[in-house]
């Protein structure tokens, strides 16, 4: 039985690709996606797309996972929703139009825009609430708030050091204050004792740390000063312009598989889950071990926890809402990247597919 430790890649070899890449979109060269047109009955015909998945195929896509088991793909008039296991920001493969659309974060397509000007978008959101945490051990650092921080030892991965950073902003500490301890991404450092606390994820590392048999502290970044959306959908400017119709249906049926999500038993989403990790498996995207059903069902409940918020339960899943982007842009400025509204969202798709269908709202 594996221990899966999540390693977002937020800044490494995303960078280094776009100069590759950039060119490539801003002169046209990336095609659509295949397909187009209608059927003879008349519905739309959109062929083939990609999406980049930004982790590996486990219960952060079980959405996913029934939008192709229940049909929701077929209905929308799509051949074949191609999922690809990442890990991957998504930047590059989007820009090279590797893959049509991107599960990704704000602070990777943030990065992107504000350092290489890359022409790239967020038009809806999974994840309203980041799942960025310290987590430190209840009888160790027990880090419960930012001034907590101060005078302790927190592991941070290299590419997680600009958001670490904007936490620290976000609470007016100086970077003095604290020891910061270069570590990968398995929490053992913490469980060890060589820091007091550790650059994790809620729906992660501090549930692999708990099923160990430890007490854990969680300082989530969303509740403290640095709230951004992430598993979002990502597409590039090019992309979103030529391809409204097939975004619009494609995102509808994302809402239909995640309100089953919402809807299903936690068993039968695991078991669903299990299902798709094992066949990437077999087909050797993955090289883990198997997955723990009692661990799966308590990330994918600290996932909804990131999904289901008051403002989603009156505008709908995927839905950003304007204090939202504010909250976004002002956490990603703190990082060191400023971007308008304009440079990172657009989400009048997702806005028009609720004007359109307002059922789709209640999602639970």
């Amino acid at each position: 039985m594996a221990t899966l430790t999540r390693a977002p890649l937020r800044r490494l070899g995303v960078i280094a690709a776009l100069a590759a890449t950039t060119a490539m979109v801003l002169s046209g060269c990336a095609p659509t996606a295949e397909g187009g047109g209608t059927t003879e009955g008349g519905t739309p015909a959109f062929g083939e797309i990609s999406v980049q998945y930004s982790w590996i195929k486990n219960e952060e896509f079980a959405g996913e996972f029934y939008a192709e088991e229940n049909g929701y793909y077929d209905e929308a008039g799509f051949d074949k929703v191609y999922g690809i296991s990442g890990p991957n920001t998504g930047v590059a493969v989007l820009l090279s139009n590797t893959a049509q659309v991107a599960l990704t974060d704000a602070a990777s397509v943030g990065a992107a825009i504000a350092e290489q000007d890359a022409p790239l978008k967020i038009i809806g959101a999974t994840f309203q609430k980041n799942p960025f945490t310290i987590l430190s051990l209840a009888d160790g650092g027990n880090i419960q708030t930012p001034e907590d921080l101060k005078g302790k030892r927190i592991g941070v991965q290299d590419s997680n050091a600009s958001v670490f950073q904007a936490l620290l902003n976000a609470n007016d500490i100086d970077i003095s204050e604290l020891t910061v301890v270069p570590v990968e991404f398995d929490p053992t450092p913490l469980t060890n004792g060589e820091v007091d606390g550790f650059m994790a994820y809620l729906t992660n590392e501090s549930i692999t740390v708990e099923e160990s048999g430890y007490e854990v502290t969680n300082l989530a970044y969303a509740d403290n000063g640095v709230p951004y959306v992430a598993e979002a959908f990502g597409v590039t400017d090019q992309y979103l312009a030529e391809n409204r119709e097939l975004l619009k249906a494609f995102l509808t049926a994302e809402i239909k598989g995640w309100s089953d999500v919402f809807s299903e038993p936690t068993d039968d989403t695991v078991a669903l889950i299990t299902k798709y990790y094992d066949q990437a498996t077999a087909d050797g995207e993955l090289t883990f071990g198997p997955l723990d059903p009692a661990k799966t069902a308590k990330a994918l409940a600290a996932q909804l926890e990131l999904i289901a918020t008051d403002e989603t339960d009156e505008s709908g899943l995927f839905t950003i809402s304007d204090s939202l982007k504010k909250q976004t842009l002002a956490s990603l400025k703190a990082a060191g990247w400023e971007l308008t509204e304009d440079q990172l969202f657009d989400t009048s798709i997702i806005d028009e597919i609720y004007e359109e269908n307002p059922e789709l709202k209640d999602y639970r």
